[in-house]
């Protein structure tokens, strides 16, 4: 499975929305932890493993049930 650029930053911005909502984190510390894995997973090359970081984000928000 192919993912796209725009899913995967539709994805962080998602993700940063969510950030909005949390009561029990601090929001800013979430918002660091994102930016920081999508830092860190820019230079994936296998299909794999993007595909894992891809829907590792995705369960997060169904867990927040944002999307």
């Amino acid at each position: 499975m192919q993912i796209a650029r725009t899913e995967i930053l539709r994805l962080y911005k998602n993700l940063m929305l969510y950030s909005k909502s949390l009561t029990l984190t601090d929001p800013a510390y979430f918002r660091r932890r994102v930016a920081t894995e999508f830092r860190n997973n820019k230079s994936l090359t296998k299909t794999e493993d993007i595909t894992f970081a891809f829907q590792k984000g995705e369960a997060l928000l169904r867990r927040g049930s944002v999307v």
